[in-house]
């Protein structure tokens, strides 16, 4: 594996700023974190790592939680509601909701799934569909990039998403916003670049052969939140070199200010993965791969040295139907969670089952933020 990857990086040319480079910087005490998770059927939870226990909980206005950011400073977690259409700010230091209001109105209403706040906290980007309530049927309208206001509580600004993009991105790709606030990233089948100002698309990067990358058809995945990398989208990749057409995963950086590429390739991309996990020192990363499927489903934890870019560890573990990964805030402690009301604990470095946290509670597939 080692060979192949050695040959990965002589064939490819990759920039100078690698990832064991580029995380070494974020090195970061290990410290308690409050994980931050959703809740049905209108919560937010607060659980101390250290007492290992619930100690908070945000009832949310809007609805059921589904989906949960963190501002760039950590100060403040964005969460997006589903049953009224809804948008909810939390302090992290206070554990207060600051600000909270509901996009439906009468007889319309918005679906989106998640988005993007800018920099200074005024405005949250989205993909909404809109609907609206006549006398005999619902109408159904096409979907549509929305500038939200954040005080007045209301969308100032929509534009449709043109029909060549709907499969590009859609309502479930990934968004960010650059650091100056003049444009709005979806991270889909193509990187769209979107002007704040009016909402149109100014450019489209096509990921099937980014120029200078030497990989073929790059898929993103979500953000990596557990690296911490300002003015960057950082995620996990996957693509195929084009020498013997291996699938490889990694992990990705784009500037926002730039719009450069740096790929960093791990190895060989197995059937499925839960996301990576990154260690706030960048030295370790951890995710799940999945195989098979029901009765023959197989499921492992995979510990990899990202400055050696090599696989330490693997260990099987008891699969459940849904489950999410998270990593806790030192890094010591790996979590498999959701649908369902406990966190199953297992220590990063043996990848063994230490103990089960009871929630009390139904935690839903907003995720889970970690503040420390």
């Amino acid at each position: 594996m080692r060979r192949a990857l050695a040959f990965l990086r002589s064939a490819v040319s990759f920039p100078a700023v690698s990832l064991g480079v580029g995380v070494a910087a974020l090195t970061a005490p290990a410290t308690a974190a409050t994980l931050f998770m959703g809740s049905y059927p209108d919560r937010i939870l607060a659980f101390d790592e250290d007492k290992g226990a619930i100690t908070g909980s945000m009832r949310l206005e809007t609805g059921l939680p589904t989906s949960m950011q963190s501002s760039q400073d950590g100060k403040k977690i964005y969460v997006t509601t589903i049953t009224t259409s809804g948008i909810e700010v939390i302090d992290t230091a206070t554990r207060q909701i600051t600000n909270r209001f509901s996009l439906n109105d009468g007889a319309t209403k918005y679906r989106f799934s998640s988005g993007a706040p800018d920099a200074a906290g005024n405005f949250f980007y989205t993909i909404v569909t809109r609907i609206d309530k006549g006398t005999d049927k619902y109408t159904v309208g096409k979907p549509q990039y929305a500038k939200i206001d954040l005080k007045r509580q209301t969308i100032v600004q929509t534009a449709d998403v043109e029909e060549k993009d709907e499969r590009s991105g859609g309502g479930r790709a990934a968004l960010k916003v650059s650091p100056d606030g003049r444009f709005l990233y979806v991270f889909g089948k193509k990187i769209l670049v979107v002007d704040t100002a009016d909402l149109k698309v100014v450019e489209r990067i096509d990921l099937a052969k980014p120029d200078g990358t030497g990989m073929e058809n790059v898929g993103f995945g979500r953000a990596l939140d557990a690296i911490d990398a300002s003015g960057q989208f950082v995620s996990l990749f996957n693509a195929t070199d084009p020498y013997v057409h291996n699938k490889v995963f990694g992990v990705a950086r784009f500037d926002l200010n730039s719009r450069r590429f740096d790929f960093a390739p791990i190895g060989p991309a197995p059937e499925s993965m839960a996301g990576l996990q990154v260690a706030p020192d960048g030295k370790e990363a951890y995710t799940v791969v999945t195989t098979g499927k029901y009765g023959n489903k197989r499921c492992e934890f995979w510990r990899f040295d990202l400055a050696e870019s090599r696989v330490l560890d693997k260990a099987e573990f008891q699969c459940r139907s849904r489950f999410t990964f998270g990593l806790s805030g030192d890094a010591s402690k790996l979590y498999i969670y959701g649908a369902s009301y406990d966190i199953e604990v297992y220590d990063a470095r043996t990848l063994k089952h230490e103990t089960t946290w009871d929630l009390g509670h139904d935690t839903t597939g907003a995720g889970m933020v970690v503040v420390r």
